[in-house]
């Protein structure tokens, strides 16, 4: 018969003695404890200095508001009398991306003693009257003269305002090895050309400097669109019928 093994002894004070083996099954689980616990302090510690590293490409290119001056020439011939189809499209075209409520002042700069003077003096009243049908108050539009400098060509009447404009910087910077991640960081370019796309294509710079003021709610509107879905008038495709037909 198999006889079971006491792992404790009785010392000389009667007191139990703790065998060998049961010592170092102890120790080591102390030391796989210990383990679990510095591993996972290293773990943390590891996430934190990932998620601190200042890396933005908003940051390192940022999308600029200031003031940008436009300008259109407008070739004027020394036979023309009045502005043409074409000029009369360049120049609402010119002047779509002008906003009445900023204010800016509209410049018609005419030449002044090159081959085209008499007839630029003809129809520079005519490009004032355009401007203003394109939504420019006519205290607005000033009409200067500049001096050509010869007689024997053609010099163009040029139109100029000042605009807000949004712009993030020219891209293409490459200081450094893309390769060299072990900083786990973007490249010096990454997003250069996404912030330049976005400041292209936003209507209004002022945008993104903060939200416009929210415009007057139309409560007549309002209240027949409540009573509608409170009538359950709704229409064949389950949406809510706002008065249509």
């Amino acid at each position: 018969m198999f006889q079971s093994v006491n792992p404790t002894r009785q010392t000389a004070s009667g007191r139990a003695a703790t065998s060998p083996s049961t010592v170092t099954l102890r120790i080591a689980a102390a030391v796989l404890a210990g383990s679990l616990v510095s591993g996972c302090a290293y773990l943390k510690r590891d996430h934190v200095e990932v998620g601190s590293v200042p890396d933005d490409y908003r940051t390192n290119h940022p999308i600029v508001i200031s003031e940008k001056q436009e300008a259109i020439d407008i070739p004027v011939g020394a036979s023309d009398e009045s502005v043409t189809k074409t000029q009369k499209a360049a120049i609402m075209g010119f002047l779509d991306k002008y906003e009445p409520a900023g204010g800016a002042v509209v410049q018609i700069l005419v030449p002044s003693g090159s081959a085209n003077e008499a007839a630029v003096a003809g129809m520079s009243y005519q490009i004032i009257d355009l401007v203003a049908e394109a939504g420019v108050p006519r205290h607005k539009i000033i009409m200067v003269p500049y001096h050509a400098d010869s007689s024997e060509f053609s010099a163009p009447i040029r139109l100029s305002y000042t605009t807000m404009a949004a712009s993030a910087g020219q891209c293409g910077r490459w200081p450094d090895d893309i390769l060299k991640t072990s900083e786990n960081k973007h490249y010096a370019n990454f997003g250069c050309s996404y912030q330049n796309n976005l400041a292209a294509q936003v209507a209004n710079p002022a945008d993104l400097l903060g939200p416009r003021k929210p415009s007057e709610i139309d409560a007549e509107r309002r209240v027949k669109a409540i009573e509608d879905y409170r009538d359950g008038d709704l229409n064949v495709r389950g949406d809510t019928n706002y008065g249509n037909p």
